[in-house]
């Protein structure tokens, strides 16, 4: 799943509120039913969690390395073009000298052309970080594939699938921002945001 609505304007604010669970209606795996009170995360494997604090020491993007924003590809022009101003966005807040924008299928550029711009670029290392929210067959099987493909023509040239974003808890942030700006909009103190922009979806409805 695409998170195509994140925003430049990301914070780090801190989320204190609380939120009820939900009696679900159908059976739902435990690990992903809502607990009451603050979220540590551990009703979750381990290896589904991502949290903020700790993270120094924590290598990051080298000279010579190549970064490749990839996500699943739409027929919808409007959609492709937003990853492009992530990638802008993402390029200029973390300062990185080669990042890519891809898309896994039905658009371009393809992640063989955005592996092969890295190279041309300079990049020694390639980091392929997919723009998904969960670990799902795009993750585990298609992304690796086609990257192993790209990398075969280049030799020498190393590279990596990172995980998708998953549960970072800064993705709290983002939700709550979204929500409050549609909120805004729909009593008229705020602007459709770029995502709903000339679409009308974003409306309350009866």
């Amino acid at each position: 799943m695409d998170l195509l609505s994140l925003r430049s304007h990301l914070s780090l604010r801190s989320s204190t509120s609380t939120y009820p669970a939900r009696k679900p209606t159908t059976a739902v795996p435990e690990f992903v039913k809502l607990h009451k009170g603050p979220s540590k995360f551990k009703y979750l494997p381990q290896r589904y969690r991502m949290v903020t604090a700790n993270r120094e020491g924590l290598n990051g993007i080298e000279e010579r390395d190549g970064v490749i924003i990839v996500d699943h590809g739409s027929r919808r022009k409007e959609s492709n073009l937003m990853l492009n101003e992530f990638v802008a966005m993402f390029r200029e807040r973390n300062k990185y000298p080669i990042v890519e924008p891809a898309h896994m299928e039905l658009a371009e550029p393809s992640i063989k052309d955005a592996f092969s711009s890295c190279v041309q670029q300079g990049a020694q290392r390639v980091i392929v970080s997919p723009f998904f929210l969960s670990p799902g067959r795009h993750w585990n099987q298609d992304i690796p594939s086609l990257t192993a493909e790209a990398a075969k023509e280049h030799p020498g040239v190393s590279y990596v699938v990172t995980a998708p974003l998953g549960l970072h808890e800064l993705l709290v942030d983002v939700m709550n921002d979204r929500i409050k700006h549609c909120l805004s909009h729909i009593t008229g103190k705020a602007d459709e945001c770029s995502v709903c922009a000339g679409t009308g979806k974003c409306q309350l409805r009866q």
